[in-house]
């Protein structure tokens, strides 16, 4: 849990405002974010749903959760419309992905 913790305060650069044991929550950008330890009841690694963060540039946002140990399982993929898509694996194998929409307006 520690590591994961880690990862995810340096890559989204916050702090968890809930810190136990048994679950840490980040608030990014008003969204939650939960880590719930491999020793509850939801097992770790890949599962169905995945949660897209919007990026202004899909390949520098690649490098950056690269370079911190996760590793893409899908390439990115111009999916129509300048909208662009990419899965990656964090360093413990959940997945989750970046999405590159103009159409979005990122915080400033």
């Amino acid at each position: 849990m520690d590591q994961a913790k880690a990862w995810h305060q340096g890559i989204f650069g916050v702090d968890p405002y809930f810190d136990e044991p048994f679950y840490a929550g980040f608030n990014i950008e008003g969204y939650e974010l939960g880590l719930d330890p491999a020793t509850s009841s939801t097992p770790p690694g890949p599962g169905g749903a995945v949660a897209y963060w919007c990026v202004e540039d899909i390949e520098l946002g690649v490098g950056r959760f690269t370079e911190t140990g996760a590793e893409v399982r899908a390439p990115v993929q111009d999916v129509d419309g300048g909208v662009k898509v990419v899965k990656l694996a964090d360093p413990d194998g959940n997945l989750l992905g970046l999405i590159e929409n103009p159409a979005f307006e990122l915080p400033a």
